[in-house]
């Protein structure tokens, strides 16, 4: 209900702004006001300003944060996290739901789940949900690769502070953990330790939330952790008579302390980690290049992944799609009657063309590598590849329901479905002629593309009258905010 009321409301302020025919003209010779005016619609939809929210010597994590209007709840942002090889994103849970897409390398997530510890092995193209309020850790297994993580960042239940907020569970200095900010009177009973075996548990991370862990350096950092179980554990093979090659093992254990023993200790849990094997079944990861496309033609493919093919989708109320122009092809003219769309160009160059409801140009923008856009549910939109060689990109949908674009022109489309004789009417021509236009195509969704000739005479110079007014910019400013 939430995302339906933003949604709309985005809708009508857009409407506002926009509904009047003089205030936007079609492109195309209409001077400098009409170059401003495109780079301001360019703003609206590619979001182009990211902010760096993790840096250290281990990697990385920006936020490229979604299109916000006042009194209306925040919406979808897009994080980009890179890890170095042997690294690991420390123990923590946020505010907001994730939803991981792995773009390049291999990973380890742990997550709690139903109080039990799930370790997921990721490669290239799986997905991976994390709740809101879950804790889980992420380790770049790999030697030599970095990690590269595509995730959407659903903030309705943020708490308001930045695109999201992290509670580190592990950390020292910095990052700093949560356990920290008790008395640490309180923490040191709670933990049944001496107040100086706590101030080292709880001081001695530097490194920030993304640190190395595959050296002895980085084992030391962490060691007096495990070392407090330890020695309870030490303790009671004593009493029980336990012989010293017990207590060998035990020295041993200690020394080979690893990342996994982190959460669990922390946690104050058993190393319990859940199997497919269990009567609770945990949730799996789901790879997008093992699925057969949902179409495919010589142009092009496309697979969308909603609630019925991956579970976990249906708790985040986010869908997931994954597209792959030929150079030179488009996705046909379509509109998405159920979702506003966010997506990231994975590799190639293209453009993409976005409409506003009353027939004029929203956006009409080339987009490379990197790039971040969305367009908000209704609009009109198609993707188009360059010559020059395939486009991929990947997104999120704000409804894990099978979303069933709408498209406007092609052997699929509505033009085909509805009665030609009332559309030709509408279009003030003969049903014959009609007919003959909207079957000069004969694919559908994905198309080849052609460029149109150019035009013979340009449009004349747009007059003043048809600039937008003043209050209308104004009234934009005042609703539209921008990156943080």
């Amino acid at each position: 209900m939430a995302i339906m009321k933003r949604e709309a409301t985005l809708l009508l302020l857009l409407l506002v702004l926009f509904s009047v025919p003089t205030v936007m003209g079609h492109t195309g010779g209409g001077g400098g006001g009409e170059d401003e005016r495109r780079e301001e619609r360019r703003e609206i939809f590619l979001l182009q300003h990211s902010k760096q929210v993790v840096k250290t010597e281990a990697g990385e994590m920006r936020v490229v944060r979604g299109f916000r209007i006042k009194g209306v709840e925040n919406p979808m942002h897009i994080g980009f996290i890179t890890m170095e090889p042997k690294t690991l994103f420390v123990p923590q849970y946020i505010d907001s739901g994730l939803i991981f897409f792995v773009r390049r390398g291999n990973a380890k997530i742990g997550s709690v789940y139903k109080d039990e510890l799930v370790e997921r092995e990721l490669k290239h193209g799986d997905i991976y949900r994390i709740p809101a309020g879950s804790a889980f850790y992420m380790v770049n297994v790999h030697d030599r690769q970095n990690l590269e993580i595509i995730c959407s960042i659903d903030s309705t239940e943020s708490i308001g502070r930045g695109p999201f907020q992290s509670f580190f569970i592990g950390g020292g200095s910095y990052p700093a953990s949560v356990l920290s900010g008790f008395d640490p009177r309180t923490l040191a009973t709670a933990f049944n330790v001496s107040s100086s075996e706590l101030k080292e548990l709880m001081t001695r991370q530097q490194g920030g939330p993304i640190i190395y862990v595959q050296d002895t350096q980085d084992t030391s950092r962490w060691a007096s952790i495990m070392k407090l179980k330890q020695q309870e554990r030490l303790e009671q093979q004593k009493r029980m008579g336990e012989d010293d090659d017990a207590d060998q093992e035990e020295q041993v254990e200690e020394e080979t302390w690893t990342w996994r023993k982190l959460l669990t200790s922390v946690l104050g849990m058993e190393k319990k980690v859940a199997t497919p094997n269990k009567a609770v079944r945990s949730p799996d990861s789901y790879n997008l290049y093992d699925r057969q496309p949902d179409f495919k033609n010589d142009y092009g493919w496309s697979i969308a992944l909603d609630e019925d093919d991956y579970t976990p989708l249906s708790n985040s109320g986010i869908g997931v799609y994954l597209v792959n122009l030929s150079a030179g092809s488009m996705m046909a003219p379509h509109v998405n009657p159920t979702a506003t769309e966010y997506g990231v160009v994975l590799s190639g160059t293209g453009s993409i063309e976005v409409v506003f409801p009353n027939g004029t140009s929203a956006m009409n923008a080339d987009v490379s590598e990197g790039d971040v856009f969305w367009v908000p549910r209704y609009f009109p939109f198609c993707q188009i590849a360059s010559k020059m060689g395939p486009m991929e990109f990947f997104g999120f949908t704000t409804s894990a329901r099978k979303n069933r674009p709408q498209f406007l022109v092609g052997a699929s489309s509505i033009l085909q479905t509805m009665s030609s004789s009332e559309l030709a009417a509408a279009f003030d021509v003969s049903e014959e002629r009609f007919r003959n236009l909207t079957n000069a195509q004969r694919e559908s969704v994905i198309l080849p593309y052609k460029s149109p000739s150019p035009p013979k005479t340009r449009k004349p110079k747009e007059s003043s009258a048809k600039r937008v007014p003043s209050y209308i910019k104004s009234f934009a400013s005042d609703m539209i905010m921008g990156f943080d």
